[in-house]
């Protein structure tokens, strides 16, 4: 019987310190198994590389620090959102992030850059982000991982307090895409569809030729002046 305890322990033990290591792993980086399955970083955790401001070349509000992207609330430059270079249309795209007292941030996909189209949020639908502390939090169609302005979360999910990291994920696959925070399902949307179709048509984002048109485009993240931040952005095209 002791034996049998000891085995037990043992393989606890294991799984603890398993755990233990995968969660240690330093932000930023790919564990040998990721890069293996063909994840990518969208953020080196040193500069901006691989990014732009949008239908511009160069950033001022947003910067790196300590090994993460930061929108200074205080900076007067341009705040213009900031995009990826490269667009993506089949993917799996993971990220950790932090919002300041009331902050508002989101992120938008399959963002078309055109100078003619003045927005990101003109034509990419957006993966909300909300502190608990916001005007606007009891609101439905508002909550942190919702299909912004389109639908409340499929599934209750809670933002973390305001020190702690929440983790997000956004999958698309052929104009389907699942948004998840903290590891529960939020939304599912076919981009593709009548019925996405419809709800736009119902919606303020009617009056904007381009939105929710695309399934392919650029990732962008956006900041209403309270300070965000975000880390261990990562991505796996399928």
């Amino acid at each position: 019987m002791r034996i049998f305890k000891n085995t037990i322990l043992s393989i606890v033990s294991l799984c603890l310190l398993h755990s233990c290591s995968s969660s240690n792993q330093v932000p930023n980086t790919l564990s040998s198994q990721e890069q293996n399955e063909g994840w990518e970083l969208l953020f080196n955790g040193k500069n901006l590389d691989g990014w732009h401001l949008y239908n511009q070349g160069t950033n001022s509000a947003w910067f790196v620090m300590d090994g993460v992207i930061y929108c200074d609330p205080n900076n007067e430059s341009n705040k213009a959102d900031l995009v990826t270079n490269k667009q993506y249309e089949n993917y799996d795209l993971r990220f950790e992030w932090k919002l300041e007292k009331e902050g508002n941030s989101g992120v938008f996909i399959n963002v078309r850059e055109d100078s003619t189209i003045a927005q990101t949020y003109f034509s990419g639908p957006e993966y909300q982000l909300l502190d608990d502390a916001h005007m606007d939090s009891d609101l439905p169609l508002k909550k942190s991982g919702c299909l912004y302005n389109f639908m409340p979360q499929m599934n209750i999910a809670h933002t973390k307090t305001r020190e702690q990291w929440n983790n997000s994920r956004i999958v698309q696959k052929d104009g389907i895409v699942e948004f998840y925070l903290n590891g529960q399902q939020t939304a599912k949307m076919d981009f593709n569809s009548k019925e996405w179709h419809d709800m736009i048509a119902r919606s303020n984002f009617k009056e904007h030729p381009h939105f929710g048109k695309y399934s392919k485009g650029h990732i962008a993240l956006q900041d209403w002046s309270r300070g965000v931040s975000f880390r261990n952005m990562k991505i796996k095209e399928l």
